[in-house]
C-alpha cells in the first residue's frame, strides 16, 4: 500500500489530475480537494518528499476557485505554509532558531558579519517596507510583501534541508529537471494545437478555459481582453510565441533557461566518466544519454516563445565562454573542470543551429491562414536592435520614466507593488504586467536606489558562489555549476529587459538555483 503514497506515484496521480482539470473534465472545485489531499500527504511523509513534490510541480500548480470572485489563490501559497510551519515544529528546527535568534542580538555586528545573504535579504525586506510610507497604495505593497515572503519558505527548506544533508544537490537537481521537461513537452503540445485551430479558437481554448482554469478568471479576462504575448503580428498574418503552461511569453522561458543546467547535468553524466581521460576534441564528439535530445528541444521551445530579449542575451552569453576559458587557465582550474565546462558550453552552437529550425516553424500556416511573408522570422530578429519599433520604442519610454521616478524618489521609490504609479496607470495593471521592462530600474523605481543596490550585489555573489562551487563540486552537482556559470548571465542580461523573475513559477525555479548554490557557498 505504501508505493502508492511515493513521490513518484503521487506525482503521478497529480499530474493526470491535472490534465484532468485544466483540460475540463472535472470542475474546478476538484483543486480544492487535491489541494487538502496534498497537504494531508505532505504532513504524513517524511518533509523532504514533500519539499521535492513542490519543486517538480512549480509550473501545475493551479488556482483555487475559492468563491465566485476570489478564484486565483495558488495551489503553491498553502502548501508552501503547509511545508514550513512542519518544518518550524521540528525540535531540531525550534532549538537552531533558538540560537541564531540569540547569536544575532547578542553579537549584530558580528553576526550581520558571518551571514551576508541574510544580511542583504533583511536590508531587501526593510526597504519593502520602508518603501510603503509615502506609497500612495499601501494595501498593495503589504500584498507584494506577503508576496514575497510565501514564495521564499520552499526555497528556504531546499537551503536547509541541504546544509543538514537530508537533501542532496543531486536530488534536487533531479526534480528541477522534470518540471523543465513537462513544460518543454506541454509548449510542444501547444504550437501542435495551432495547426488544428483558428485563432478564435485557440483563444478560447487557451485563454477562456486552460489559462481560466489554471490562474483564474481575472487573469483569463486581461489575457483575452486586455492584451497578451502570445502572438507575433505581422499586417494580418500571426505566429505562436510559445508559452507553454505559463501566462506569457517571457516566463516560459526564462522557466527553461534556469532548467537547462538540471537537464544537462541529469543528460551528459556518461560524460563525466571520460572527461578525465579523453581531450575536449574527442569529449566533444562523444555521445552523451539518449536523454540529452531534451537539451535541444527546450533550446527550440525556447527560440519559438519569440521572446527576443533571449535572443539577444544568448550573444552576450557566447562572448562570455572565452573570457571564462581563460580566467580558468589563469586560476589554475584543473584540466577536467575545464573539459566539463567547454563540453557544456559547446551546446551553446546547438542554440544558434536550431534557428535554422525555428524559421520554417514560424513562417508555417498556423492558425489554418497560410503565410506569403517568407521573412517575417528574419525581420522578428532584426526588430531586436530596431529602436523605432513599436514594442522597442514603448520600452525605450517607460525606462525613460522609470529613470525620472528613480530621480524625484531616489531613496525610497514610489512603493513597492505601486509600479503603475509612475507610468500614471491603474493600479490594477500590476497584474496585467505593468513593469519597467527592466528587473533593476524596476526595483530602483519600486523601493529606491539602495534597495536596486542590493539586488545586484546578490545575484553578482551567486554568480561569484557558482564559481566556488564549480571548483569543489563532484558528479552531476559539477556539470550543474558549470552551467550556472553562463545560464545565470542569460538570466541576468534578459532580465535588463523585463523583470520576469516576479512571475512566481520563475521566482520558485530562480530562487530553488540560489539555494543550491548558497548551500553549498561556505566562502
Amino acid at each position: 500500500m505504501k508505493r502508492f503514497f511515493t513521490l513518484n506515484a503521487v506525482f503521478a496521480i497529480y499530474l493526470v489530475m491535472f490534465v484532468v482539470i485544466i483540460g475540463g473534465f472535472a470542475p474546478r472545485w476538484t483543486a480544492l480537494v487535491a489541494v487538502m489531499l496534498l497537504a494531508v500527504w505532505m504532513l504524513l511523509r517524511p518533509l523532504e518528499d514533500g519539499v521535492l513534490f513542490f519543486i517538480r510541480t512549480v509550473p501545475l500548480f493551479i488556482a483555487l476557485p475559492l468563491t465566485s470572485s476570489y478564484d486565483n489563490l495558488n495551489m503553491w501559497r498553502p502548501l508552501s505554509l503547509v511545508l514550513f510551519f512542519r518544518f518550524l515544529a521540528e525540535p531540531s528546527t525550534r532549538a537552531a532558531l533558538i540560537h541564531i535568534i540569540h547569536d544575532a542580538f547578542s553579537r549584530p555586528a558580528s553576526w550581520l558579519k558571518a551571514h551576508p545573504v541574510a544580511r542583504r535579504l533583511g536590508i531587501l525586506l526593510l526597504f519593502a517596507g520602508l518603501s510603503l510610507i509615502g506609497a500612495k497604495y499601501p494595501a498593495v505593497g503589504i500584498k507584494r510583501i506577503i508576496y514575497f515572503v510565501n514564495l521564499s519558505f520552499v526555497p528556504t527548506l531546499v537551503w536547509a534541508l541541504l546544509r543538514q544533508g537530508r537533501l542532496t544537490s543531486e536530488r534536487v537537481i533531479r526534480n528541477l529537471a522534470i518540471p523543465t521537461m513537462v513544460v518543454v513537452v506541454a509548449g510542444f503540445l501547444q504550437l501542435a494545437s495551432t495547426y488544428l485551430l483558428d485563432v478564435y479558437q485557440f483563444m478560447r481554448l487557451w485563454g477562456e478555459q486552460i489559462q481560466l482554469r489554471q490562474f483564474g478568471a481575472q487573469w483569463s479576462y486581461i489575457a483575452v481582453n486586455v492584451g497578451n504575448t502570445w502572438l507575433a503580428y505581422y499586417g494580418d498574418q500571426l505566429s505562436l510565441r510559445v508559452f507553454s503552461l505559463f501566462p506569457d511569453s517571457h516566463s516560459f522561458p526564462t522557466f527553461v533557461l534556469l532548467g537547462l543546467p538540471a537537464l544537462l547535468a541529469m543528460t551528459t553524466g556518461p560524460i563525466l566518466r571520460i572527461a578525465e581521460s579523453l581531450p575536449l576534441k574527442r569529449l566533444v564528439h562523444t555521445y552523451a544519454s539518449m536523454s540529452i535530445v531534451w537539451v535541444p528541444a527546450a533550446f527550440l521551445a525556447a527560440i519559438l516563445s519569440g521572446t527576443r530579449g533571449i535572443w539577444a542575451a544568448s550573444l552576450g552569453v557566447l562572448t562570455l565562454v572565452p573570457i571564462l576559458m581563460w580566467l580558468m587557465r589563469r586560476l589554475h582550474v584543473d584540466t577536467v573542470r575545464r573539459r566539463v565546462f567547454a563540453y557544456g558550453a559547446s551546446y551553446l552552437a546547438v542554440f544558434f543551429l536550431l534557428f535554422a529550425v525555428a524559421w520554417p516553424v514560424f513562417i508555417s500556416p498556423q492558425f489554418l491562414v497560410g503565410k506569403g511573408d517568407l521573412g517575417m522570422f528574419a525581420r522578428r530578429i532584426r526588430s531586436v536592435i530596431d529602436f523605432g519599433e513599436t514594442s522597442n520604442a514603448l520600452r525605450l519610454a517607460i525606462w525613460k520614466s522609470s529613470v525620472i521616478s528613480i530621480a524625484h524618489h531616489p531613496l525610497l521609490g514610489v512603493g513597492i507593488g505601486n509600479f503603475p504609479v509612475v507610468l500614471q496607470q491603474d493600479i490594477q495593471l500590476a497584474r496585467a504586467g505593468s513593469t519597467a521592462h527592466n528587473l533593476y530600474l524596476h526595483v530602483a523605481a519600486e523601493m529606491g536606489v539602495i534597495a536596486a543596490i542590493e539586488i545586484i550585489v546578490i545575484l553578482a555573489g551567486t554568480l561569484s558562489g557558482a564559481w566556488r562551487w564549480f571548483a569543489s563540486a563532484r558528479g552531476p552537482s559539477l556539470i550543474y555549476a558549470a552551467s550556472l556559470l553562463l545560464y545565470l548571465p542569460w538570466v541576468y542580461a534578459y532580465v535588463l529587459t523585463d523583470p520576469i523573475i516576479f512571475d512566481e513559477r520563475v521566482f520558485l525555479m530562480f530562487a530553488t538555483t540560489l539555494a543550491l548554490v548558497w548551500a553549498h557557498d561556505h566562502a
